[in-house]
Order: C-alpha cells, then sequence, then structure tokens
C-alpha cells in the first residue's frame, strides 16, 4: 500500500503535502480497513485478482505455446524480476483496458523501451468477451431491469483521455448487446479523497434507481479483467446492501472475464501474438 500510494502517478499531490499525510495517516488507518475487506472475498488459494491473473498467463501460454509470465505494479511478483526472465522479442500488455496515467502510465514508466500496448478499450477481442461474458450470465441467471457498467474512478482533473476511453467502451458494450439508452448506464467507482471525481458515482446511483423503483439491477465492470477488492467487495458486498437498504431487490454482480475463453482468445489478439 505504501509502494502505490506514494506514487506520484497515482496520488498528483506536491510531496511535501502529501507523504507527511499517508504516513503519519493513512498508512496508520487504511491497511487495517483493507485487511477487513479483502478478510470477505479472500479464497484458498489466495486474492482473487492474483489467481486469476496466474491462470489468464498459464492459459495464454497454453494457447500460444509461449512464455508467459505476469507482474504486479505494486507487490510481488515486481515488474522489475519479470522482465529479467523474459527473452527478446516480447510485449508488455498492461491489463487495464482504458489508459490512465496512475495505472498504464505507471506501468510503462517501469519498462523502460520493451513493446508495450497501451490500451485496448475499443478491442472487438474484448468487446466481444466482454458480450459474450454478460449474455452467458443472463442466459444461467435472468436478466435485470438495468445493466450499470461501473468502471474505476479518477479526479475529475486530468482525467479526460480516461473518461473518453471508458464511455466508449460502455457505449460500444451496450450496443453489442442490443441494448437501449434507458436499459443500461455509466458509473464510475472507488472515489478516494475529497476531490471531485468522474461522475456519476457508483454507490449513489445505484441507491437512487433503488428508490425509485427498479428493483432488479446487473452490474458489470468493464474496467477489470479480473475480479478483486474493487468488484467483489466494492461492488458485490458494499454496494449490494446500500442498493438493498434503499429498497432494491436483487443487485447481480457480473463476474469480470476472469478465465473465460473469449477473453483468452482476445488476449491473443490484443498482444498481437
Amino acid at each position: 500500500m505504501k509502494e502505490f500510494l506514494s506514487d506520484p502517478r497515482v496520488v498528483a499531490l506536491p510531496r511535501w503535502l502529501w507523504l507527511p499525510v499517508l504516513n503519519l495517516f493513512v498508512l496508520n488507518t487504511r491497511p487495517a480497513k483493507s485487511a477487513e475487506k479483502y478478510a470477505q472475498i479472500w479464497t484458498p488459494e489466495g486474492s482473487p485478482l492474483a489467481v486469476h491473473t496466474a491462470r489468464q498467463a498459464k492459459l495464454l501460454a497454453q494457447k500460444t505455446g509461449l512464455q508467459v509470465e505476469y507482474a504486479m505494479r505494486y507487490g510481488e511478483p515486481s515488474i522489475a524480476s519479470v522482465l529479467k526472465k523474459m527473452p527478446a522479442p516480447f510485449v508488455v500488455v498492461p491489463l487495464y483496458p482504458q489508459y490512465a496515467e496512475s495505472a498504464t502510465g505507471s506501468v510503462l514508466a517501469q519498462i523502460g523501451d520493451h513493446p508495450s500496448i497501451r490500451h485496448f478499450h475499443a478491442h472487438p477481442g474484448y468487446l466481444g468477451a466482454l458480450a459474450a461474458n454478460v449474455r452467458r450470465y443472463w442466459d444461467a441467471h435472468g436478466r435485470g431491469a438495468m445493466l450499470v457498467t461501473s468502471f474505476h474512478g479518477l479526479p475529475k482533473r486530468g482525467a479526460g483521455v480516461y473518461e473518453a476511453q471508458c464511455r466508449n467502451t460502455a457505449r460500444l458494450l451496450a450496443d453489442e448487446l442490443g441494448l437501449k439508452e434507458r436499459e443500461w448506464l455509466i458509473t464510475f467507482q472507488s472515489r478516494f479523497g475529497a476531490a471531485r471525481w468522474l461522475e456519476p458515482y457508483t454507490q449513489p446511483t445505484l441507491e437512487k434507481l433503488a428508490r425509485e423503483g427498479v428493483g432488479a439491477v446487473d452490474v458489470v465492470c468493464p474496467g477489470f479483467v479480473s475480479d478483486c477488492l474493487e468488484t467483489l467487495e466494492e461492488i458485490g458486498i458494499t454496494a449490494r446492501d446500500a442498493f438493498l437498504a434503499a429498497g432494491g431487490k436483487e443487485l447481480r454482480l457480473i463476474p469480470c472475464l476472469n478465465e473465460s475463453p473469449e477473453w483468452i482468445d482476445a488476449l491473443v489478439q490484443i498482444a498481437r501474438i
């Protein structure tokens, strides 16, 4: 967490202002709260994000016959340690569909001159995999009255490219699914701090839908290719509880792409293997 929140691309405040706040306050309170949240989603194999990412790498290697390694921007295995394992030439694929300086940009800063993919927010393989994943869920569980596409939020200032790509992904996914304008919404989650972030915010939007009488809502998170804390706990537990408390009847979290065959096929296309 300290490595993550110390990154100036993640928190773009002057270091003289932010680092004392981080070390004196944030790191003395946030880790315990995060640990409580992780405890609710932890699996026998470990962190869902790490588990799904490792499985994706294994399936991609099996499909292509190439060496495929995965790394974490913060934590282990580190990008630096994995780069040393890779035989040239190779390509780096940051698993962030939409480009943000605090996410993809931070990865690119770590990899030097190695070829990389900057984003794939409108890639046909990615969009097709998303649509197939939603349809599969609807075929198995039925369909709610509203599909909410929830993306990770960023401070509004400086998020122009990211916001545009998120909105484009949501619109293209709705088109793939044949949805009408009143059948889907785009929102942004994970707000942190007092600054104005990208809007509308996910949880308040869900609460508003519940108060307006929308009983069943499906939520999909196209900005995350693997289920993680932000999907399983923030949406699947906290946002669901808020939706039900506001009068909603059912909130269903559609799983991320994870190991779906369409996503593994899309990865081959995106990486241009």
